[in-house]
């Protein structure tokens, strides 16, 4: 019989038996915090791109180029470190990570040139490609599977409430000091998260990588990679992560260059995305648990529930071309996107209901790293359509009705694919054969 053999030994080795452990909640929020500077990292060059370009006199495609090169790294990154946190504790991974952010900050207080610029973003890159599946990865070591779509809806809040909290600071230094020490201001506070995880941060109880590790029933990888599930969920959260990356490069630059409102006033619009997305997210994640404590297959409760919300918002992007009036624009500008933030909740679940904990980082790195890779194309065709366009209003629009067809297709695909609860069933199913093999060999008695 295996470790896992007993109800004891299970519960010990995955927490399903177990409630939640006291200090979750507190880790919970120290990766929210972790999250909320990872997104304000990101949003920086974006919310900076007018004076940016100005400054380095850039043309559309050297400002593309720019919000794509900070993926360049970004993928490879994520999946490194992903096989990492399957034996190592992920406390040290997520530290080392925000002292990397931090520190490839501060170069930019200076002047700076296009390229030092270009290489500091691929460093940062570097470092938060594994960000968000790590972070998952250590909230899940403290909660059981139903109870994991809430602090997943918190996480991923990080991304919304970095940038609703940060862009009015980070703009109000920009507009009345430099761009330069947005940047600067950025790295002092990714130290002081340092300190702060240093502190209070833990490693999660519910699940011990090492012993895992060792005597966990294994499935194979390309069993996992080539499951419905997984690959539904790189399609559909690729179609959302091609509308995030377009609002971190391109959204201000818009609001000001093809509406002509003011860097003051389009830092405050800017928020506006953010905070819609962020009540797509907590909504999502409530609605979610709720189906699930009724009865709901995580098929509906998840499957669904994240892809419908994808085909919608592309439907309403494509729209905003064609509605007259400024007002309306960014009103179905901010809709359309903001509700792709409900793949975000339901994804990381779903995949971990079927996976071996202790092949969890890995797989949750490699889907991150797959689906961001939307990240080095979309701020890069934007950038190309803009500078080809006749007209730079019409370059955007086609821009944006683009996203729109990919976030419909991409939903279609994560309704087609999305079946969590029968993929777990057929890769245990698959699984046991090949443990029971494995056994005869070690144990012949």
């Amino acid at each position: 019989m295996s470790a896992q053999g007993t109800p004891t030994a299970a519960g010990k080795a995955t927490g399903t038996a177990a409630g939640t452990p006291k200090g979750a909640w507190t880790v919970t929020f120290l990766l929210f915090l972790f999250m909320l500077v990872n997104f304000a990292d990101k949003i920086v060059v974006g919310l900076a791109g007018v004076p940016i370009m100005t400054d380095l006199k850039l043309e559309p495609e050297q400002f593309g180029l720019l919000g794509s090169s900070f993926f360049f790294l970004f993928s490879i990154s994520a999946i490194v470190v992903g096989f990492i946190v399957n034996k190592v504790a992920t406390r040290w991974v997520l530290l080392t990570l925000a002292v990397i952010w931090a520190l490839a900050q501060f170069p930019m207080v200076g002047t700076v040139s296009f390229t030092t610029l270009l290489i500091c973003r691929i460093v940062l890159g570097a470092g938060e490609g594994p960000a968000a599946s790590v972070a998952m990865h250590a909230v899940y070591k403290w909660f059981p599977d139903e109870k994991r779509t809430l602090p997943t809806a918190i996480l991923s809040q990080g991304s919304a409430f970095g940038v609703i909290l940060a862009v009015p600071l980070l703009n109000w230094i920009i507009v009345n000091h430099s761009w330069h020490y947005a940047f600067g201001a950025l790295g002092v506070v990714g130290l002081i998260w340092v300190c702060a995880w240093l502190t209070f941060g833990q490693e999660g109880p519910l699940e011990n990588t090492r012993v895992l590790a060792a005597t966990e029933t294994k499935i194979p990888y390309i069993q996992l990679l080539t499951s419905r599930t997984f690959l539904g969920c790189v399609a559909a959260t690729f179609g959302a992560y091609w509308a995030l990356s377009l609002g971190l490069t391109w959204f201000t630059s818009f609001i000001v260059k093809g509406l002509g409102f003011s860097q003051s006033d389009a830092g405050w619009i800017s928020i506006l995305p953010w905070v819609f997305g962020a009540t797509i997210v907590i909504l999502t994640g409530w609605i979610s648990q709720v189906m699930m404590a009724r009865g709901y297959t995580t098929r509906i409760s998840r499957g669904v529930l994240g892809s419908v919300p994808l085909i919608i918002g592309g439907l309403i992007l494509a729209a905003m071309p064609y509605v007259p009036g400024v007002g309306l624009k960014i009103v179905m500008l901010v809709v359309g996107p903001g509700l792709c933030g409900a793949i975000y909740v339901v994804c990381p679940p779903m995949l971990g209901e079927f996976t071996p904990a202790s092949q969890r980082g890995a797989i949750l790195a490699i889907y991150g790293a797959l689906y961001t890779l939307s990240g080095i194309i979309a701020p890069n065709v934007m950038g190309t359509v803009i500078q080809r366009s006749g007209n730079m209003v019409d370059g955007y629009m086609t821009g944006f009705t683009i996203n729109a067809v990919i976030m419909v297709g991409s939903g279609l695909l994560g309704l087609l694919l999305l079946w969590p609860n029968t993929e777990k069933a057929r890769l245990t199913r698959s699984a046991a054969p090949q443990a029971g093999a494995l056994k005869g060999v070690v144990s012949p008695t």
